[in-house]
């Protein structure tokens, strides 16, 4: 373990977020989180203290890198709206 870090601090990468914490940092409403977990509809992991619930910042960005979806460039229509290059 490293002995750099003060008693009673963890590392950023282990920080524990409230409920409240975690859904602003990934934009949703606490209560979606809330859903999430009880429907199960998305694997989020969350540990449980007592009654309280929180959540690894490390856990939180790994949840957001799996749910990254590439972006599709801009079609109208009728075809692509970009001139090509190919005169």
């Amino acid at each position: 373990m490293n002995s750099n870090i003060p008693f009673g601090k963890s590392p950023a990468r282990f920080e524990l977020l409230t409920r409240r914490e975690a859904a602003a940092y990934l934009g949703v409403a606490e209560q979606t989180l809330a859903v999430w977990k009880c429907t199960g509809r998305y694997s989020l992991a969350c540990i449980k203290i007592g009654r309280l619930i929180r959540y690894r910042k490390c856990d939180l960005d790994d949840f957001i890198n799996q749910h990254l979806q590439a972006m599709e460039q801009p079609r109208s229509a009728f075809g692509n709206v970009f001139p090509s290059d190919n005169r």
